[in-house]
């Protein structure tokens, strides 16, 4: 007699869309999808790997997800060599409460995924001719900035950008 065979089972940790940690008044991650305890260093493996994730608090569901990455950014700032000097970040935070504070943000959000296409495209295989890498970098950076200027200067604050 032929025996029936079974399609695998799905995953029962196997869930659509991002991965939802809860926050307790403990301070204590909980991983919903493992459905245990997790750490700080945890969540920056989540984010090093690409993992999409989400975190709640675990009383009231607010979300507490840039938080949590703030945490990590601390951490990483104080344990061993800062990515952001002293200056840098007195500027950033000059810009709170500013007419700049959306559009700065926008520019350096902007900024970050050119480095980091331009990185891949160095890195992942795609051979950029050196020169131009940073050239190309920098051309992305002058557009975003004026692009930001031109807005800007709809407020009255700012001349339009000079091309």
């Amino acid at each position: 007699m032929p025996t029936s065979r079974r399609a695998p089972a799905a995953d029962a940790n196997a869930q659509p869309g991002p991965r939802t940690l809860k926050k307790y008044p403990n301070r204590r991650l909980y991983d919903t999808r493992s459905s245990s305890y997790i750490t700080l260093a945890d969540v920056k493996r989540m984010v090093m790997g690409g993992e999409q994730f989400e975190v709640r608090d675990a009383k009231t569901g607010d979300d507490l997800t840039r938080s949590i990455l703030l945490q990590i950014i601390l951490e990483e700032e104080s344990g061993g060599v800062p990515m952001f000097s002293t200056e840098m970040l007195a500027q950033i935070i000059r810009f709170y409460g500013s007419a700049m504070q959306g559009p700065m943000g926008a520019m350096l959000e902007q900024n970050l995924k050119a480095f980091v296409e331009l990185q891949q495209q160095f890195v992942g295989g795609k051979p950029p001719v050196f020169p131009n890498l940073m050239t190309s970098y920098l051309d992305q950076s002058r557009a975003v900035f004026e692009a930001m200027q031109d807005q800007m200067a709809v407020f009255g604050r700012f001349p339009p950008g000079k091309r």
